[in-house]
């Protein structure tokens, strides 16, 4: 279900990277046609080879992007929050979809379509130099999700996302995991059961899961962790067996 933009949608949408840099009556152009779109859990609402029509910015809720293979699989490529944008690359180019979004929780996007948006680049090139700006932070940063998939244990990629959750910077903290443990362990290219045996590791470094709730000990400890940092964190794990 689609409906207009409410002030507090216009608030979060305007702020995206996407639009960084640009005059605010131009960013007001590019979204004076973007709708509201209403979702359920589990309710796509882009599917990978589809054209193009539109770009996305989650307004609220959270987003799974995956690709599909031959077989039915599904390979997680990102989880997306509020203000965060997609297939911006895609609507800008008028190729098509590379992966699908799903809602993983009632979650609220805007949606802007692709055709006024090249219209309002031939207008104002400006826009495609904003855009294209955004696209590469973005794949720099897939980059490093490559790196880390490649380079991190999978006892480090989770000390890494769970530290990602807190903002404290010092001694104990509660975090409260933002969706399922299945989806965390896509995001981190683990197993459920390879996801349950690095939080059964990280106990021994004071953290402590009870449904979606975690308590961390020490979370600088836990960002020692994440880093690899071996002196630090020296006899805080012990090898698995």
């Amino acid at each position: 279900m689609s409906s207009k933009l409410t002030a507090g949608d216009l608030q979060i949408i305007t702020r995206v990277a996407v639009f960084r840099g640009l005059k605010p009556e131009t960013v007001q152009a590019i979204i004076a046609p973007a709708t509201a779109v209403m979702l359920r859990p589990h309710e796509m609402f882009m599917r990978q080879g589809e054209p193009a029509a539109a770009f996305f910015i989650v307004i609220d809720g959270w987003v799974k992007i995956y690709r599909s293979t031959q077989s039915s699989d599904e390979t997680v490529i990102d989880m997306m929050k509020t203000g965060d944008s997609f297939a911006e690359a895609a609507a800008f180019t008028g190729d098509r979809y590379i992966a699908t979004a799903e809602a993983v929780s009632n979650a609220r996007v805007g949606r802007i379509p692709a055709d006024h948006l090249i219209r309002c680049i031939r207008g104002n090139p400006d826009i495609a130099l904003a855009m294209i700006a955004s696209i590469s932070q973005r794949m720099h940063y897939l980059v490093q999700q490559v790196e880390q998939l490649k380079a991190q244990s999978g006892v480090q990629r989770v000390a890494e996302f769970l530290a990602s959750l807190s903002s404290v910077e010092h001694g104990q903290c509660a975090l409260a995991l933002p969706y399922d443990k299945i989806l965390i362990a896509g995001r981190l290219g683990l197993t459920p059961e390879s996801l349950s045996r690095a939080f059964a590791r990280l106990r021994e470094a004071g953290v402590s899961i009870n449904a979606s709730q975690v308590t961390v000990r020490d979370i600088v400890k836990l960002r020692r962790i994440a880093a690899d940092d071996r002196n630090a964190v020296r006899g805080t794990l012990r090898p698995m067996r």
